[in-house]
């Protein structure tokens, strides 16, 4: 029988009155189908034992990067890079497939799950989470045979001059379908690597120097994150260039606006940098 990964929670802003919700998915996706090889799935342990999995995105043969919401409190760590990592029966403990390393947590990070708030209180959504970026270093480089091409962080900055609705591509392993009948709705279809198309948006709003927020409204034939995976990378049209990675929704239903963290920020970019 496989292990039953526990899923992160969600959290609640009171002082908002909105939910908050980590570990998103890809929602309305369509199959990766190779196109983003470098994209892999990062099971994270505590307390020695698998806890929970995230995505995220190898940026050099040994640095991936993923969101700090998953490897704080971290004790261990391996990712795939399988399209599907459902077949693989040694998940989610790792095997000849899997990559072991260490997962290391941005300076700065804070979330309100974690360290019971991030500044002033009562602020809502700007206090909830910031500088949610981690990485971790693969014990052993991962050679071009399984992964052909590596992502790349865009020039620092780079965000600001990004028209609104942008395209942008959103690539992970979550949450494909939501299942009703015999109690509360839940999301299923994990460990498979899809992809969707996003539109930025890029109107100010109070923590915009931070994160992206991005389209997610399946209902209207648009893609969008949801339960499942966070760290995945929100990718330039078609490209390599990861401008931010997988945070937060707002919704439970995967609908309307998700944020995700920027990494073009030069201070973001120096700290992954000094891992590579």
């Amino acid at each position: 029988m496989r292990t039953q990964l526990r899923l992160l929670v969600p959290l609640f802003v009171a002082a908002a009155a909105v939910g908050v919700l980590p570990a998103h998915a890809i929602t309305n996706p369509r199959p990766d189908n190779g196109e983003h090889p470098f994209v892999g799935l990062f099971v994270f342990d505590r307390g020695g034992q698998p806890w929970s999995f995230c995505s995220g995105s190898l940026i050099s043969a040994t640095v991936f990067l993923t969101a700090g919401h998953c490897t704080v409190g971290a004790t261990g760590a391996r990712v795939w890079f399988s399209e599907n990592v459902e077949g693989n029966d040694h998940f989610p403990y790792g095997g000849p497939t899997a990559w072991e390393g260490t997962p290391y947590t941005i300076p700065g990070f804070c979330e309100v799950a974690t360290v019971g708030g991030c500044g002033e209180p009562g602020r809502g959504l700007p206090d909830f989470i910031r500088r949610d970026v981690g990485v971790v270093v693969l014990d052993r480089p991962v050679p071009r045979t399984v992964v052909a091409e590596y992502a790349e962080l865009p020039p620092p900055m780079s965000v600001d001059l990004l028209p609104n609705k942008t395209p942008i591509d959103l690539v992970g392993y979550g949450a494909q379908t939501r299942l009703r009948g015999g109690g509360p709705p839940v999301w299923d279809g994990y460990e498979v690597r899809n992809q969707a198309d996003v539109q930025l948006i890029t109107s100010r709003f109070e923590h915009s120097a931070e994160f992206l927020r991005v389209t997610a409204n399946p209902g209207q034939g648009k893609g969008g994150m949801c339960f499942g995976d966070s760290g995945g990378p929100n990718l330039s049209n078609g490209g390599r260039t990861v401008y931010g990675v997988n945070s937060y929704a707002i919704d439970s239903n995967c609908t309307g606006m998700t944020y995700s963290q920027r990494v073009d920020l030069p201070s973001v970019q120096t700290w992954i940098n000094s891992f590579r």
